[in-house]
């Protein structure tokens, strides 16, 4: 459906953010953890054995050499599901882009709608992935939404994430 939503944080003085600033900045305290490449995660602990169980089972066989020209997170198609429309609308983001362009549809306020993602990682584990998703309407935005996706490691298939 689509709705304004309206996100009311406060800074540390008691001041409002602007909507922009709360849905990018949830919580400003949180400091990520370095980042360590998936070569230098498999060797840590290399005489731990149920760490290095844990690891294979979480991270997956070693992956073969990937193309350094790839993205790591490669989108590959996106689909429009809403129990009002006869069947789902497919984008496939792996072709010419520019021809997507030219597809139109039309969805009418107030559907009920969800946006399936699928990606795939390629090269290094990715943490905290998030959607972003904009609505526009005659060209102006009307809506945004951030959608915490998750965390994923490299893998030969590809991973779907369904908005709400």
């Amino acid at each position: 459906m689509l709705a304004l939503a309206f996100v009311l944080l406060t800074d540390k003085e008691g001041g409002q953010l602007p909507p922009e600033e709360a849905l990018d900045e949830a919580v400003p305290e949180y400091r990520a953890p370095g980042k360590k490449s998936l070569l230098e995660i498999q060797q840590l602990d290399p005489d731990d054995e149920s760490l290095v169980k844990y690891k294979r089972a979480l991270l997956g066989p070693v992956l073969p050499a990937v193309d350094p020209s790839l993205p790591n997170v490669q989108v590959t198609r996106l689909t429009l599901i809403s129990e009002q429309a006869p069947g789902p609308i497919v984008m496939d983001l792996t072709g010419e882009l520019a021809a997507l362009k030219n597809q139109v549809f039309v969805l009418k306020e107030g559907v009920d709608y969800k946006v399936k993602i699928t990606f795939k990682v390629n090269k290094e584990i990715v943490s905290g992935l998030k959607c972003l998703h904009h609505t526009y309407r005659h060209g102006l935005r009307v809506d945004k939404a951030v959608y915490m996706v998750g965390s994923y490691g490299p893998s030969a298939q590809e991973d779907e994430f369904v908005t709400p």
